[in-house]
């Protein structure tokens, strides 16, 4: 077989791979057919973490495996250390893993809080969330958790979203960077989305989980929570 053979047959494959992913596309979208590998959703919580800041994309994920009756994610919580956390108004949380027994992470949901200004000041988290970062294939930041990406020098000339109120806080933190106070949320780099407060966090989840599964499967959990703004 001469080279030219071998080019030949290089783009037939190329042509028809591209053909199966349409096809694989089309499917998820129209027959509600996922063919995603299971992934392992891991979100950081802390004290003074807003509630839904982690338990609204926690809902999201883990409704999609029960109502596909798929093992599409494994949804757990992730601490600095394997004791009760008290998120904001008092509620306790007790985390699944702590950084040196959690699985290896696809998803990481790192919520915010007024508990994100002591993290900031916090080198084993600011470590860890680093090292997550070059591993995972997609980061959700939620709310304010926007000040450690700033810390971490993500966000530098980089267009972002948080919390109405923390803005200015992210500014001071990283001047360079590029607010969007209009929009819910944004793709920030290549794998990482930053959403504005609180509930934002939610249809930042229903975006990625269209992303990942289609628009009917994003759709039918939508139904399920009865959550009207993702349409």
């Amino acid at each position: 077989m001469n080279s030219y053979q071998r080019v030949i047959i290089f783009f037939n494959q190329l042509h028809q791979l591209n053909q199966l992913n349409q096809w694989l596309d089309f499917a998820s979208n129209h027959f509600n057919i996922n063919y995603m590998s299971k992934k392992n959703v891991g979100i950081f919580i802390f004290e003074d973490a807003e509630v839904l800041d982690f338990a609204g994309p926690f809902e999201v994920f883990s409704v999609t495996t029960n109502e596909q009756q798929e093992n599409l994610f494994n949804v757990f919580t992730v601490a600095k250390e394997k004791k009760a956390v008290r998120a904001i108004n008092g509620l306790s949380v007790n985390p699944d893993y702590d950084f040196q027994d959690a699985p290896q992470i696809d998803i990481l949901v790192v919520a915010g809080g007024s508990g994100t200004r002591a993290l900031l000041q916090d080198e084993e988290v600011l470590k860890w969330v680093e090292r997550q970062l070059q591993s995972v294939e997609i980061c959700l930041s939620i709310c304010s958790a926007a000040r450690i990406l700033a810390k971490l020098g993500i966000l530098e000339n980089h267009v972002f979203c948080t919390h109405h109120t923390v803005y200015e806080d992210i500014m001071r933190l990283s001047p360079t960077s590029l607010p969007q106070q209009e929009k819910r949320f944004v793709q920030t780099t290549d794998n990482i989305y930053t959403s504005g407060g609180i509930s934002a966090g939610i249809d930042l989840s229903f975006f990625i989980l269209e992303k990942l599964l289609g628009k009917s499967t994003a759709l039918s959990t939508a139904k399920y929570m009865e959550y009207s703004y993702y349409q």
